[in-house]
């Protein structure tokens, strides 16, 4: 194949591709999103349940404690999935 030829196919291969760059990026997003959610959820649930373990008569005032930020990282992830939505469909 001469120069030219891989130029072209080069060229025609970039066109094909170009416009869907974005959905990669809000798969990536996505991925990222839920990963970063699920880890936090996580690494908090366990904090508040060894805390109730270690303190059972506490377990009103942990879980009260855990519920706010609990609440506040699963805004935070809707809102990602939502701009990553929009991202998508708004192009």
């Amino acid at each position: 194949m001469d120069p030219n030829q891989a130029a072209a196919l080069t060229k025609d291969v970039a066109e094909v591709i170009k416009p869907v760059w974005h959905y990669m990026g809000a798969a990536i997003g996505f991925g990222i999103t839920v990963l970063g959610a699920g880890l936090g959820i996580g690494k908090l649930a366990a904090a508040a349940a060894e805390g109730v373990a270690r303190q059972p008569s506490a377990a009103d005032k942990i879980t009260a404690a855990a519920n706010l930020p609990l609440f506040l990282l699963e805004g935070a992830t809707i809102l990602a999935l939502v701009f990553g939505l929009l991202v998508i469909f708004l192009k």
